[in-house]
C-alpha cells in the first residue's frame, strides 16, 4: 500500500470513529422535535384495568404511567419508583421504599397510599387486567409512612417484582381516568382524537431523565397499507411494528428508512373454547394442530420473517423448550385422530376472526387447511369491540383468532377462568407452584413442565410467533425494538435536523 493510501485510509477511519461518537451528533438532533408514531393499535380507552386493549400499553406505559418496577426492552426487571426492597425470610411481606422527588402530572407528590390505590385497582373484583391473578396472593398493603409501602402474601410470589411492573401508579385522588390520566412518566397526555391520534407532551416536572424529544403523537391507522403509506410520505416517522413483509421491499435497502428487526412475544393462535365440545377433547385439539401446515401458513403471511413456536412460549421466555414436533404436520394422522374422538366425517365450527390484519388472512388458510381433513370452518368477522365482550368477556365462542402479545404469560394457562377455558389440574397446580418456588431455577423448572404439558394436550393451536420488526425514517433513533408486551417507550427517541 502507498504512503499516500494508508494516509487515505487512516484519515476515513478516524472520521468514522468521530461520526459514531454520541457527542459529535448531539448538536444534530433537535430536542424538541415532534415523534410521530404510526400503529394500528388505538387504546379502546385510557385505563389498563377497564378493558383498553394492547394499545394504551403501546402509548402510556413507561410515557405516561410508570410502576414500581419496569420490565425494559431487553426484558430485565428494572426499579422504576421503587428506589428499595426488601423480602422477608419467609418470603411472605415485600417492603418498598418509594423514590424521592416524584410527582404527578397535577402536581401531587407521590406517596405510599397511591402505590395502594393502584394496586387494589387492580386486583378488585371489576378490574379487566389480565394480570389480576397473578397478584391475588396479595392479602394486605400497608402504608406506615408515605415513603413505604408493605405488602404481605397469602403464600410466596417470586414473581411479584415482575408483576408489579403490570401496576400503573395513579393518583389516588384521580377518578375516572378512561378518558385523562394523571401518571408520573416523562410524559402527559396533551390530546386524544379518537379514532385519529394520541398526543403526548414532554413534563417538565419529571423525576428522571429528560426526554429526548419534546412531543410525541401516535397516529392510528385502520390497515397496514395506509400505515406504511404514511411513513412513505413523512406523514409519520416510525411504525411500531410492520403487519406485512410484501410492504418491507418499499423500505428494506433505501438509505431514506432503518429497518429493524427485535424479538418478539406476540403469539398468533387458534384458541379454543376448551370448554364445549368438540374442543373439550383433546384429541380433537391434537388433530387440528396436525393439520394445519404451519410453517406454510408463516410463510404466506411473513415470507422469511417470524417463528415457528410449537406452544405458547416463545424463547425470551426462560422456560421456553422448541416444542415444534410436538403434534407435527400429518393430515393422515389428523384423520385418523377425528375418527377415534368419534368425528370420522369430521364436524362445522365457527371462527370468530377479528377485523384487522393478519387474521383475515389466517382464517381462510385455515379453512382450507381443516377442510382437508373434513373439518368445515364458517369465519364470523369481528371487530375489536366485539372480540373482548363476546369472547374474553362472555366466553360465547367457539373458536377464535387471536394474537396475545404479554411477555411470560403461560400463567394465563393455569386459570381455568380465563377465555379458552383451558383446565388441566396439573398444569394449575404447577404454574401455581412455581409462583411459590423459592428460587428461579425452580420456578424454571415447573413452568418448563407447565409448558411441555399444555403442548402435550394441544391446549391452543399456536400458529406461528410474530417477527417484531419497526420501521424508521433514517433520521430517526433511540426507540425500542423487541416491543415486549407491546410497549413502545418513547423518551429514548431522537431526530435529527
Amino acid at each position: 500500500m502507498s504512503p499516500i493510501s494508508r494516509r487515505t485510509l487512516l484519515v476515513a477511519t478516524l472520521l468514522a470513529s468521530v461520526a459514531l461518537t454520541p457527542a459529535a451528533f448531539a448538536q444534530d438532533f433537535d430536542a424538541n422535535a415532534t415523534i410521530r408514531i404510526g400503529s394500528l393499535y388505538e387504546p379502546q380507552n385510557l385505563d389498563n384495568t377497564a378493558g383498553a386493549g394492547q394499545g394504551i400499553n403501546e402509548a402510556f406505559n413507561g410515557n405516561v404511567y410508570e410502576a414500581l418496577f419496569q420490565l425494559t426492552d431487553k426484558g430485565s426487571v428494572e426499579p422504576a419508583l421503587a428506589a428499595d426492597y426488601t423480602v422477608s425470610d419467609d418470603g411472605l411481606t415485600y417492603t418498598f421504599t418509594l423514590k424521592d422527588g416524584v410527582t404527578f402530572h397535577s402536581g401531587d407528590p407521590l406517596t405510599a397510599a397511591d402505590v395502594k390505590y393502584s394496586i387494589e385497582r387492580v386486583t378488585a373484583e371489576t378490574s379487566k387486567s389480565s394480570r389480576k391473578k397473578s397478584l391475588s396472593t396479595i392479602t394486605a398493603i400497608d402504608t406506615p409512612d408515605d415513603k413505604t409501602v408493605v405488602i404481605t402474601l397469602s403464600a410466596r410470589s417470586i414473581s411479584l417484582p415482575y408483576n408489579l411492573s403490570y401496576v400503573w401508579i395513579v393518583n389516588d385522588a384521580a377518578a375516572d381516568i378512561t378518558a385523562t390520566e394523571d401518571g408520573t412518566g416523562p410524559y402527559t397526555l396533551e390530546e386524544w382524537r379518537r379514532g385519529s391520534a394520541l398526543a403526548l407532551a414532554r413534563f417538565d416536572g419529571y423525576w428522571g431523565t429528560a426526554p429526548s424529544n419534546g412531543e410525541v403523537i401516535y397516529t392510528y391507522f385502520t390497515d397496514a397499507t395506509a400505515l406504511n403509506n404514511a411513513l412513505l410520505t413523512n406523514a409519520v416517522d416510525v411504525i411500531t411494528s410492520v403487519q406485512s413483509p410484501d410492504s418491507l421491499a418499499q423500505f428494506a435497502g433505501n438509505p431514506a428508512y432503518t429497518v429493524t428487526e427485535g424479538a418478539s412475544t406476540t403469539k398468533e393462535l387458534l384458541a379454543y373454547n376448551d370448554r364445549v365440545a368438540p374442543f373439550d377433547n383433546v384429541k380433537v385439539r391434537k388433530a387440528l394442530a396436525r393439520a394445519v401446515d404451519k410453517a406454510k401458513l408463516l410463510n404466506s403471511i411473513w415470507g422469511d420473517y417470524g417463528t415457528l413456536i410449537g406452544s405458547f412460549v416463545p424463547p425470551t421466555d426462560p422456560w421456553y423448550v422448541d416444542l415444534t414436533g410436538v403434534d407435527a404436520y400429518d393430515p393422515d394422522s389428523a384423520k385418523a385422530l377425528l375418527a377415534e374422538a368419534g368425528y370420522p366425517d369430521g364436524f362445522t365450527f365457527t371462527l370468530d376472526t377479528p377485523d384487522y390484519d393478519p387474521h383475515p388472512l389466517v382464517a381462510p388458510f385455515l379453512q382450507t387447511e381443516l377442510a382437508k381433513v373434513g373439518v368445515t370452518v364458517n369465519i364470523n368477522i369481528i371487530t375489536a369491540n366485539e372480540w373482548y365482550t363476546k369472547i374474553y368477556q362472555e366466553h360465547n365462542f367457539e373458536a377464535t383468532l387471536q394474537e396475545h402479545v404479554n411477555h411470560r404469560d403461560i400463567v394465563f394457562y393455569g386459570n381455568p377462568d380465563f377465555y379458552w377455558g383451558y383446565n388441566n389440574p396439573e398444569v394449575v397446580k404447577l404454574i401455581a407452584d412455581s409462583e411459590a418456588a423459592s428460587s428461579i431455577d425452580e420456578q424454571t423448572e415447573k413452568l418448563t413442565e407447565a409448558n411441555k404439558l399444555i403442548a402435550e394436550d394441544a391446549a391452543s393451536n399456536w400458529l406461528y410467533l410474530y417477527p417484531q420488526i419497526v420501521v424508521s425514517a433514517a433520521n430517526v433513533t433511540g426507540y425500542p425494538v423487541n416491543g415486549l408486551n407491546s410497549q413502545f417507550f418513547a423518551y429514548g427517541i431522537k431526530k435529527a435536523n
